[in-house]
């Protein structure tokens, strides 16, 4: 079980009153002459930071009272640079991002032919003959805008096996020889429960496979070994890092992966805090009914992620209407409302945080629905339960998720990425419900924010941005993609630190920089809250600090 609040409260505010006593330890860092953007209500800018040598900030304020305070602490000089508490993605997947930055990166190619061409340079890198791997390619962006085909890979790879992921994981891309692997009978008009094999007239796969029609592929891709799984964690870390961030909720996380950031962890060199959300198989969910919640100072595991339906760029998003651009498709439902209902009370019973995968109005539905039955049925649970994505939601439906407290986990990528196809999908009175996040946040939802890394790219940067401005890298569309949704500067960073916090329940640990709190922050070149929003994109990251201990150093 998890401490109850009223503990929690007692603790953080004894930890307060030692850090202000005379008797408190001689700080082991200091910052001075800083631009301190603290996320703290009550003390919203500050010039010095101090914090301890079990990485907890001691004193914020000025930087006369800290040098008066503190005289022998050799103080590090920030000469006005800019200072942020450390930024936390409340979506992404963390060996995900590994594994992509190992295969074929696709993202953002225009056609077929570059995919081509990029899977050739990779492939000259790999042992003949071993499976090709990729993910980020994106239809949308190609000429007619249509799904590729197994021919489209088969000139260029006629006899080595070729799987890539679509951008959003949602859809796999086979050629002719993968599919020739397969050990289920493929011909006739079988379909998987919740997914989708794309066929010709004659019922023969063309190469497209949506959803859990991928796991047709399972038993033939090779797994990976042990070092290339270690290579892909450093991988990540190291990208993480670099771009400010000190947190992530890794959302579906493996029993093999949690044990993986543990042992990192132990032996000293996990870089960041994981928030892990189980994935919510049955072997997952069962093990953390019995073992219970994880909680180390480093990773947390209380929660289980769930799946509702699919993605709306491969149409497997659930509606209520058919989509705009595919009559009589409503998408994909990946359980029936018993069946999730089943799956939400099993962990809440348990006292986990739930968190479910809902993109299209229709699964937000089902979701909110079984969110709300569980809550009534489990008061004693911790909540915090989350919709993850929350992409497409029924106005009427916005009331409901925020008065039953769930939290919108929502990435601001997704809507800036999207919006070129958006309203073909959906048609214009859909979109009421499109990436609403400030009519969700006026209806009294909090808003966790993040990235769905490696579906968007990691960069929180390009997170705040998007949320700012409703706009692509080049400023289009001009004033912003549905502008009514962008929110403020400080808004953005809220979501991306105290309610992040807040939705990995480390609220009193991180968030803010304030005494008491982890001395979790970053050191930026320029001032967000001062900048353009066209430049927040430029922002580097000087130097990434979680606990006092710096993770990541820029080379000048």
């Amino acid at each position: 079980m998890r401490p109850s609040m009223t503990a929690l409260t007692t603790a953080f505010a004894a930890m307060l009153a030692l850090a202000a006593s005379p008797l408190a330890a001689k700080p082991a860092g200091m910052v001075v002459n800083g631009k301190i953007h603290t996320m703290n209500p009550d003390q919203p800018v500050a010039q010095a930071m101090a914090w301890d040598r079990d990485g907890r900030i001691v004193d914020v304020g000025t930087s006369e009272e800290l040098a008066s305070k503190w005289p022998d602490v050799v103080a590090e000089d920030l000469a006005g640079r800019t200072v942020i508490p450390g930024l936390i993605d409340a979506h992404g997947h963390v060996m995900g991002l590994g594994f992509s930055m190992l295969n074929a990166d696709l993202a953002g190619a225009d056609s077929v032919e570059e995919v081509v061409q990029r899977l050739k340079q990779h492939a000259a890198e790999l042992p003949e003959g071993a499976w090709l791997r990729g993910r980020g390619w994106d239809q949308t962006r190609w000429p007619g805008a249509q799904f590729p085909s197994a021919g489209d890979l088969d000139a260029a790879f006629p006899e080595r096996p070729v799987l890539l992921e679509r951008v959003d994981g949602h859809a796999a891309w086979a050629n002719s020889a993968a599919i020739g692997r397969v050990k289920v009978d493929l011909t006739g008009e079988w379909q998987p429960e919740g997914g989708f094999i794309h066929r010709d007239q004659d019922g023969k796969p063309v190469g497209i496979f949506i959803d859990r029609a991928a796991d047709v592929f399972e038993d033939v891709i090779p797994p990976p070994t042990e070092a290339e799984k270690a290579l892909a964690l450093d991988r990540a870390l190291e990208r993480m890092t670099s771009l400010g961030l000190t947190g992530v909720h890794d959302a579906g996380t493996s029993l093999d992966d949690l044990r993986r950031f543990l042992h990192r962890e132990a032996a000293g060199k996990l870089p960041i805090r994981i928030h892990a959300l189980a994935d919510g198989d049955e072997e997952a969910l069962a093990s953390l009914c019995r073992m219970g919640s994880v909680d180390t100072p480093r990773v947390t595991a209380s929660g289980v992620k769930f799946y509702a339906d699919g993605a709306l760029g491969s149409r497997g998003a659930a509606l209520l209407e058919a989509y705009s651009d595919d009559p009589g498709n409503r998408g994909l439902l990946f359980e029936t409302d018993e069946v999730l209902q089943a799956m939400v009370d099993k962990a809440m019973d348990c006292d986990l945080q739930v968190a479910i995968h809902a993109i299209g109005d229709r699964a937000n539905r089902q979701v909110i629905d079984a969110l709300i039955q569980g809550q009534s049925r489990f008061e004693s649970n911790p909540g915090r339960h989350r919709v993850e994505h929350v992409q497409i939601i029924h106005p009427k439906d916005i009331p409901r998720l925020a008065e039953a407290g769930i939290i919108a986990s929502m990435q601001p990528t997704h809507a800036t990425s999207d919006m070129r196809w958006a309203e073909d999908r959906l048609g214009e009175q859909r979109l009421f419900g499109a990436y609403a996040w400030q009519r969700l946040r006026q209806a009294g939802a909090r808003l966790a924010f993040g990235s769905d890394f490696p579906v968007e790219q990691v960069d929180p940067m390009l997170g705040l941005y998007a949320a700012v401005t409703r706009q692509d890298l080049d400023g289009e569309p001009p004033g912003g993609w549905l502008p009514d949704q962008r929110v403020t500067v400080q808004v953005a960073m809220e979501g991306f630190t105290i309610d992040a916090a807040y939705a990995g329940f480390a609220e009193d640990d991180t968030g803010s920089l304030e005494a008491g709190k982890l001395a979790d922050f970053v050191v930026l070149d320029r001032d967000l809250f001062e900048i353009e929003p066209a430049d927040i994109p430029k922002t580097r990251v000087l130097r990434t600090v979680v606990g006092g201990s710096v993770v990541f150093e820029a080379d000048d």
